[in-house]
């Protein structure tokens, strides 16, 4: 490990499955970023209309990682969502913040990954994964980079996906805590990046500019499972 990133991993209290010599390894074959939504931007929780929150601490994460990666290569990276259910706040960050995509009432998740690689022309291998349960490890299993949100209530979980081999690295914080956030922390460090992505970030620089001008040029799509068939639907 080199020293960098040892410095680095001792200021992160999650766990490491892969080291992070390997994860910063892995990082420039990604393109795109792809997050589950209960129990990674929230606690999992539900309001009366079967949504959850995000907070801006995590939106503004997933912002400074896809300028990190404009940063790294050139190109802003694809970004979706995928949700097992219908979520009215993960409509309205991914709006905002000009995601990809938006993958609703998703029960096979393997079915949108392959849908949405196709769609951008990705590999799975080319993906980075952030999730939290069980209904996330067949997906987490094909992707190049997996980040697991932990649960103190779950422990066993959390160990079935170490001695899987599901996620490179599990994080301190749960979902309702930033999980995110801590991520995005995590990455952008490793990259090597992180102190040009704050600066150009914390001036509105130009190159920052320019990147912001390219991310959002996309509205994103959104897409359902209709008759057992993926559709563009946009939820009312």
């Amino acid at each position: 490990m080199s020293t960098e990133s040892r410095k680095i991993a001792d200021l992160f209290k999650g766990k490491f499955l892969a080291s992070p010599s390997q994860i910063a390894q892995k990082l420039p074959a990604i393109k795109a970023f792809v997050f589950d939504w209960d129990g990674v931007f929230n606690d999992g929780q539900k309001d009366q209309d079967g949504s959850s929150s995000f907070s801006e601490i995590d939106a503004m994460g997933t912002n400074l990682l896809r300028f990190n990666h404009y940063l790294r290569t050139g190109i802003p990276p694809r970004v979706a969502v995928f949700s097992g259910e219908q979520n009215k706040a993960a409509f309205r960050l991914a709006g905002r913040e000009h995601f990809d995509a938006v993958y609703y009432k998703m029960s096979d998740k393997i079915r949108a990954l392959h849908h949405f690689c196709r769609w951008h022309e990705l590999e799975p291998s080319e993906v980075a994964f952030f999730f939290d349960d069980v209904l996330d490890f067949s997906l987490a299993a094909l992707c190049g980079l997996r980040i697991m949100v932990s649960r103190d209530c779950n422990p066993l979980l959390r160990d079935f996906a170490e001695n899987r081999r599901l996620a490179d690295y599990i994080t301190f914080a749960d979902g309702g805590n930033h999980a995110v956030r801590e991520s995005v922390e995590l990455l952008t460090g490793l990259s090597g990046k992180y102190s040009e992505t704050i600066e150009h970030r914390m001036h509105y620089a130009p190159l920052y500019q320019q990147y912001l001008a390219l991310r959002n040029r996309p509205k994103p799509l959104f897409y359902t499972l209709i008759d057992s068939e993926i559709t563009e639907q946009t939820p009312i």
